[in-house]
């Protein structure tokens, strides 16, 4: 008798559960790392001043954060992702496969990716070619930089990537493959700096000649030998990943003045006391230089949110009033202050009319 009953307040048990599972009445949010202290700063705003509870915000980085959004309808999973990079089109087509086939893309604003280290140390004026040649797993020749062949990337200090650098042991800490800081640090300023080698060039315009012949296979194999080279990251020490933890990163460098950090601007502008960024190809990562597109290494940011569960888990469409109100994201938005770059006006008016009238997005 005693385990019949056992049995069945163990059903009970497991019956609440699932009914609290089943009527979440909170918003789920994951993603980016960069946009989390935006997103948290809205949230925390809007559970204050709304009838609705403070949104759950988890940082997980771009692609683990559209891993899980991807991953079906449903309370389990999450509402919205954040994003330091665009929704890629094979991620649209795995949320469509999991029955997630309404997307709403909201661009949020603009972000700079800073190169930085401790005040401690010497200011680095570096350019793409350098950041290229320092953290590249193969490189050019260095005798023959031209010839066509590359190489175990064989540069330990700064000054043998350049001589006007420091002559500093190459020690940078960046995000993992998973985070959209690391793609778009990846496309912006490694590939930035590889594609000033000609021939490494031509692979990608031959793929795109090769793309037009209607050779698709050809052009498909000289991408990719193309992103290997100018994407693929050296696995030697000399590039850490320290994980989805900004602040973490900001407080290695204070402990490490000879190390460089790769993040987002909020997080150099949040800490400006301790650290500085560097000059990239001779502009530094100011509000303005990124607002108005001087600073090579800056990029948009996104967040996506999943369609059907709007109505169905509380305080959605509200949420999304509030991240896309003149208040938040406007020019003298409480998020301009937490060092978002905001957009244009009329962009602004566009990702607004998104995300209140619910209109999904084409890729």
């Amino acid at each position: 008798m005693k385990k019949f009953s056992s049995a069945i307040a163990m059903s009970l048990v497991l019956a609440a559960g699932s009914a609290a599972a089943g009527n979440r009445d909170y918003i789920y949010v994951v993603g980016s790392s960069t946009v989390y202290p935006f997103a948290t700063v809205v949230a925390e705003r809007f559970g204050k001043s709304s009838k609705f509870k403070t949104p759950k915000i988890e940082s997980t980085g771009s692609g683990g954060g559209m891993k899980l959004f991807c991953q079906g309808v449903g309370v389990r999973h999450p509402d919205i992702t954040n994003a330091s990079r665009r929704m890629k089109k094979s991620e649209l087509e795995k949320c469509r496969a999991n029955g997630v086939k309404e997307v709403i893309e909201v661009k949020v604003g603009y972000d700079g990716i800073a190169i930085a280290n401790s005040r401690k140390a010497p200011r680095f004026n570096l350019s793409r070619k350098d950041i290229f040649l320092a953290l590249a797993k193969d490189v050019p020749d260095p005798g023959n930089p031209e010839s066509g062949k590359l190489v175990p990337n064989p540069y330990s200090t700064w000054n043998e990537v350049n001589p006007a650098l420091p002559a500093f042991e190459i020690e940078v800490l960046g995000p993992p493959p998973t985070s959209g800081t690391r793609d778009a640090f990846a496309e912006l300023a490694m590939e930035g700096g590889c594609k000033q080698f000609a021939w490494i060039k031509q692979i990608k315009n031959d793929s795109g000649k090769a793309r037009k012949a209607g050779d698709k296979q050809l052009a498909k194999q000289l991408k990719s030998e193309y992103k290997a080279i100018c994407h693929g990251v050296r696995e030697d020490g000399k590039y850490i990943e320290a994980g989805e933890n900004d602040n973490l990163i900001v407080q290695k460098l204070e402990a490490n003045p000879k190390a460089l950090g790769v993040f987002g601007y909020s997080y150099l502008e949040q800490n400006e006391d301790q650290i500085q960024g560097s000059l990239v190809d001779g502009v530094a990562p100011e509000f303005e230089r990124i607002a108005n597109g001087d600073y090579p290494v800056s990029r948009p940011l996104y967040m996506y949110v999943k369609k059907a569960h709007v109505g169905k888990i509380p305080g959605i469409k509200a949420f999304l009033a509030e991240f896309t109100s003149d208040r938040a994201w406007g020019d003298e938005g409480y998020l301009v202050d937490k060092g978002l770059i905001p957009m244009p006006v009329e962009e602004r008016k566009k990702f607004h009319q998104a995300a209140t009238q619910l209109i999904p997005m084409q890729l």
